[in-house]
């Protein structure tokens, strides 16, 4: 499957009182960069919503500067659902910050009743997408 990027520059009002990226500010990021990848994929923005953030690992702090591009990927679909792979890697450095996964389903925009999104997963294209399918598959 495809990846989106989204780029952002680390600014002063993204600290926290650390003096680094904020964990609010990354998962508001984060869930934006999913949203992209979802509703890009299905194709609907107004029929995707989000109902479960499984969980993102923080693995190293931003600093202040940095260039934090967010790389995501549909890496499950049921029926309804789709869930969304998201990485936060920097462009200076190339260290992954932080990754997780969200699920979102479609629904239709009036009623919110569920509805079939008709996306197909592909074949991995690497052992990366191999191994993110792998954990997607995991979760509940």
């Amino acid at each position: 499957m495809k990846y989106y990027k989204i780029s952002h520059l680390v600014k002063s009002e993204d600290l926290n009182h650390h003096g680094t990226l904020f964990a609010g500010r990354s998962a508001e990021w984060l869930v934006e960069a999913a949203f992209v990848a979802a509703a890009a994929s299905h194709g609907k923005p107004q029929n995707v919503l989000c109902v479960n953030i499984h969980g993102f690992t923080f693995k190293k702090p931003v600093q202040k500067g940095d260039i934090i591009t967010f790389y995501s990927k549909v890496a499950k679909a049921g029926n309804t659902s789709i869930t969304v792979y998201v990485k936060a890697v920097s462009e200076i450095t190339a260290t992954i910050h932080v990754d997780g996964f969200l699920t979102f389903v479609c629904v239709e925009p009036e009623t919110e009743i569920k509805i079939p999104h008709g996306i197909v997963i592909d074949e991995p294209a690497d052992e990366e997408e191999r191994q993110i399918r792998q954990r997607a598959a995991k979760l509940l």
